[in-house]
């Protein structure tokens, strides 16, 4: 989603061609997720015939102050973007609308005309922003809940390391918290850490000084290099992480970059920004490998041979990967144990079945000899294998009793019924 840097250099592009300009026209769109808590008529009414006095921006949250309040606020949530037409205005790629679209695009939420005749627009294709209009937007939320800016707020470092000592939480997680600094977000988050060779899930409380002020170095270099190209990722250094989600001091990228005058295709390939977004299994940065997982709830970008669990959490991943191979391992043997019983069994009931339907088979046919004979006087014959001979004996006496009585045999009884 657009971060710190792409909303940043939003305001720069609003504050440079609209400050001081009327507003003579202005539409919001009929979507009552995105304009949030205020009609699109009053919305419009609010803004008409009002002078942009200042562009105003903290964390990812952007707003216009007027002449008189109240104020339009912008919240960008996943895809949402600033065009100014005929001003070229970095967007977040994933947020970009093609130049060979209508005007305003048909993803536009709201439309401003100014008194010199320029138009700018705020566009969302996925409708997670939020569009507001307030009268104070610093003493409310969403921005009053917001921490210090990571860019025009950032703490000191003493007072940094200092606040890191008492978060029993993943860095990660951490960095993402906007009510503990404001404006960092995923791509920003993997960047920084990858550069201070940090893992994603190390507890922030556990990190040494010395991890604790490269955090905060690198958090500073990133972020400023991002907003002086205009969050423009094309002028990223290539081997940021962002490209490949440094291997090179960071001193020496910023002199690379003002050497080639900010020219995206001279600068280092090894910057791990350009491969931030490739599958798992193809990133790589500097020939490392690039891994995903899941840390703060988002999937992040790190290079393990470069950033290693330290401490205790070190030996409690070991472990657990351990109990999870030894879980695995005796899965697996479980299962062909059991899978082995199971040809086992088979193997042996299979001929069993047989010799028993064989033996089902043969016994109707005795039991039919056996009534023959009983038909006709003659002597039962000598029970087979499939009988025993106490069995033999009581259908014998069966039989004879049922003679002397008069009474049918059971076939004779089957024939007497048909």
């Amino acid at each position: 989603m657009p971060e710190l840097p792409e909303v940043e250099a939003a305001r720069r592009a609003i504050e440079e061609h609209c400050l001081g300009k009327k507003i003579t026209r202005c539409s919001a769109a009929e979507d009552p997720k995105v304009i949030d808590g205020v009609s699109p008529s009053d919305f419009e009414s609010s803004l008409v015939g009002k002078t942009i006095l200042a562009a105003l921006r903290k964390g990812k949250n952007l707003w216009l102050r007027l002449d008189s309040p109240p104020f339009p606020t912008f919240q960008f949530g996943m895809t949402g973007a600033i065009y100014i037409k005929g001003v070229a205005v970095t967007k977040y790629k994933r947020s970009a609308v093609s130049s060979t679209d209508e005007w305003p695009s048909k993803y536009s939420k709201v439309f401003i005309e100014l008194d010199d005749g320029l138009e700018l627009s705020f566009t969302d294709k996925r409708r997670f922003a939020k569009v507001r209009l307030l009268e104070d937007p610093e003493s409310v939320p969403p921005i009053s809940e917001l921490g210090p800016d990571a860019l025009n707020e950032l703490m000191q470092v003493n007072e940094f390391v200092d606040s890191l000592s008492k978060k029993k939480i993943a860095i990660k997680a951490l960095l993402l918290d906007q009510s503990y600094i404001s404006g960092i977000g995923n791509w920003i988050a993997d960047e920084v850490l990858y550069q201070a060779r940090i893992h994603p899930l190390q507890i922030a409380s556990s990190l040494s000084r010395e991890s604790c002020e490269s955090l905060h170095r690198c958090m500073e270099e990133v972020i400023q290099l991002a907003v002086e190209v205009d969050a423009d990722s094309s002028h990223f250094p290539i081997e940021w992480l962002f490209h490949f989600r440094w291997g090179k001091k960071f001193g020496k990228v910023i002199e690379k970059a003002l050497e080639v005058g900010a020219d995206s295709n001279q600068f280092p390939e090894n910057w791990i920004f350009h491969s931030r977004e490739k599958k798992p299994g193809k990133a790589f940065v500097d020939g490392k490998k690039i891994d995903f997982i899941t840390a703060g709830g988002r999937t992040s970008a790190y290079v393990p041979e470069l950033q290693k669990l330290k401490g205790n959490q070190s030996e409690k991943v070991r472990q657990s990967k351990s109990r999870k191979v030894m879980s695995d391992k005796n899965s697996h043997d479980q299962e062909e144990s059991e899978s082995s019983d199971r040809e086992e069994e088979e193997s042996k009931e299979a001929p069993k079945s047989k010799k028993s339907e064989n033996a089902t088979g043969g016994t109707k046919k005795r039991q039919k000899k056996l009534n023959d004979a009983d038909d006709n006087g003659d002597k039962p014959q000598k029970p087979t294998k499939g009988r025993t001979k106490k069995q033999a004996n009581m259908a014998k006496n069966s039989s004879n009793k049922r003679t002397k009585s008069g009474q049918a045999s059971p076939p004779q009884k089957r024939k007497a019924r048909k």
